[in-house]
C-alpha cells in the first residue's frame, strides 16, 4: 500500500523559511517522479513542483520560483521541499503525491505565514 507521511510544516512570520519533508512507503519511491502540491483554505490544489526520479531535473509554479526548492533523498525513500522567503499566500495544506496519481493520498502538513 503506498503511504506517504508530510511533516515539518507550522506557523512561520513572512520571509521565514520552512523544511517539508515526505516519508514514501509501500512502493520503490526511486521509481517514480514525485510532486509536491497545496492547497490554500476555499481553494483547489495549486501543483508546486516536480522532481525526476534521480533528482537531476525539477520544474516549479511561477508562484514559488526562486524561493522553493524540491529535492529528494532516494536512499531515506524521502521528498522535501525547502521554502524561503515565505509569503503570507503561501498558506496551504502541503501535500506530496507521486506524479503518476490522480491526487494526494496523505493528511498533508499545514503551513500558515502570519505576523
Amino acid at each position: 500500500e503506498v503511504q506517504l507521511v508530510e511533516s515539518g510544516g507550522g506557523l512561520v512570520q513572512p520571509g521565514g523559511s520552512l523544511r517539508l519533508s515526505c516519508a514514501a512507503s509501500g512502493f520503490d519511491f526511486s521509481l517514480y517522479v514525485m510532486r509536491w502540491v497545496r492547497q490554500a483554505p476555499g481553494k483547489g490544489l495549486e501543483w508546486v513542483s516536480d522532481i525526476t526520479v534521480g533528482g537531476g531535473s525539477t520544474s516549479y509554479a511561477d508562484s514559488v520560483k526562486g524561493r522553493f526548492t524540491i529535492s529528494r533523498d532516494n536512499a531515506k525513500n524521502t521528498l522535501y521541499l525547502q521554502m524561503n522567503s515565505l509569503k503570507p499566500e503561501d498558506t496551504a495544506v502541503y501535500y506530496c503525491q507521486r506524479m503518476i496519481d490522480d491526487g494526494p493520498s496523505g493528511q498533508g502538513t499545514q503551513v500558515t505565514v502570519s505576523s
